[in-house]
């Protein structure tokens, strides 16, 4: 991954989804996964993407959890958050097509541009 690749999806917005469009092949979301922090992970089935940070205490993976929430809401794309004591966990996919989109890849790196130059 280069800076470089993460600020070009980070650039971008998402686009309202249409449940008529396809989602990513496995050969396209492996590559745009390549754009990503290392820790991103692909499902088997090629259907999501998550990343799971680490915590010491509950109160950091409650911020996390508040800052993914009001990155979602902001970009009109809202991902699954599961958080507990010492972790916050972020998935992404695209409900409305049943898979990945670019949406999902644009919201990681925006994550990533956050929480990773904090």
């Amino acid at each position: 991954m280069t800076n470089h690749q993460t600020r070009d999806l980070s650039n971008h917005d998402c686009k309202p989804c249409q449940g008529d469009m396809a989602s990513l092949n496995a050969e396209d979301a492996k590559s745009m996964l390549m754009e990503l922090h290392g820790d991103w992970k692909l499902s088997l089935n090629s259907l999501e993407i998550s990343r799971k940070f680490k915590f010491k205490g509950f109160a950091r993976a409650v911020q996390m959890a508040n800052l993914i929430a009001w990155l979602g809401d902001r970009q009109g794309h809202h991902p699954d958050i599961a958080f507990g004591w010492g972790y916050c966990a972020v998935t992404f996919t695209t409900h409305e097509i049943g898979g990945l989109s670019t949406n999902d890849f644009i919201c990681a790196a925006k994550l990533d541009q956050i929480v990773d130059t904090a």
